[in-house]
């Protein structure tokens, strides 16, 4: 089973004053990291023969009409120009946070087992950042930028395997590629319409991740894509030793603190009874992967309440 990266692994991006990263590789290194610490990622064969890898099939094909490349560096662009944003501002959790040590902590368990879901993710800069803000939200954009909102943290005093169902969540969208597909589908429409300037090599794909690049943070995901999205993430938890019953106690919490309406992070989810009795379904697979698993050595727990 792959064992967690010791947290010296971990260091502040000079580039990003005040991002806390998860540098189990640099843009190149992530593949030499694993293989010093040791064979930390399941082979894509050993993946698909146990938990819900069988439920999902290949990413998207809409996702191939844009390069990878381009969607990733928008993002960096503008993961960097929010953590700056952030810490001018003040609302940036320095590194020594304990909340801030707990993401990074939880995310170092859970990026070993990315590969296999998608090949790039051995080459991504991962980083994860806690920002100061009351919202209830987190995500990841593509490349594995990770960042959570201290008010998700704080309101609904998640535990430990209540965290690591939503960066699962979260990662997953990453690693099967949902914003790409998204800047796929908005080529084909626009390319049935601009086809002429296509043919003329005037770029629709460069304006589409252009466009589309700005817009990341608040790009939404199709309801087949959060329910993906949701069975990926916790089969991701569990392998890293998280318990995927915490899949429903983060949904009621998340229901009750919006009175019974989705939080902006969960506004294009599935309805609560669907998403409930999906994520039940998905036990039977997702528990045998959580008791093989190595557990986490601390538990950090929620931030004080109030």
């Amino acid at each position: 089973m792959p064992k967690p990266i010791p947290l010296r692994a971990l260091q502040t991006d000079a580039d990003q004053p005040g991002c806390v990263l998860c540098a189990l590789q640099g843009r190149r290194q992530f593949t030499r990291l694993l293989a010093g610490a040791g064979a930390l990622a399941l082979a894509p064969a050993a993946l698909a023969q146990d938990g819900v890898r069988g439920d999902v099939g290949e990413n998207s094909r809409l996702a191939r009409l844009i390069p990878a490349e381009q969607v990733e560096g928008a993002a960096q662009q503008q993961y960097t120009q929010l953590c700056q944003g952030a810490a001018s501002k003040g609302r940036l959790a320095p590194q020594s946070d304990p909340q801030a040590q707990r993401l990074r902590a939880i995310a170092q368990r859970i990026v070993p087992f990315t590969p296999p879901w998608n090949p790039r993710a051995s080459s991504w800069r991962w980083q994860v950042n806690l920002l100061i803000d009351p919202q209830l939200n987190a995500f990841c954009m593509p490349g594995g930028k990770i960042a959570f909102y201290s008010g998700i943290l704080q309101k609904l005093q998640l535990s430990d395997d209540e965290v690591a169902a939503i960066m699962g969540h979260e990662v997953a969208h990453a690693l099967r590629e949902h914003a790409r597909k998204r800047m796929g589908q908005t080529t084909v429409t626009r390319g049935a319409i601009e086809i002429g300037a296509a043919l003329l090599g005037l770029g629709s794909i460069g304006r589409t991740v252009a466009d589309a690049g700005g817009q990341l943070l608040t790009l939404k995901f199709s309801r087949g894509d959060e329910s993906e999205a949701d069975i990926v993430g916790l089969d991701l938890a569990a392998r890293a030793g998280y318990n995927p019953e915490a899949g429903l106690s983060l949904w009621r919490k998340m229901m009750k603190a919006s009175q019974g309406a989705p939080p902006q992070w969960m506004s294009t989810h599935p309805a609560s009874e669907t998403r409930i009795h999906d994520i039940e379904a998905v036990l039977v697979k997702v528990r045998p992967l959580y008791e093989k698993a190595d557990r986490p050595a601390r538990n950090w727990g929620p931030p004080l309440a109030g």
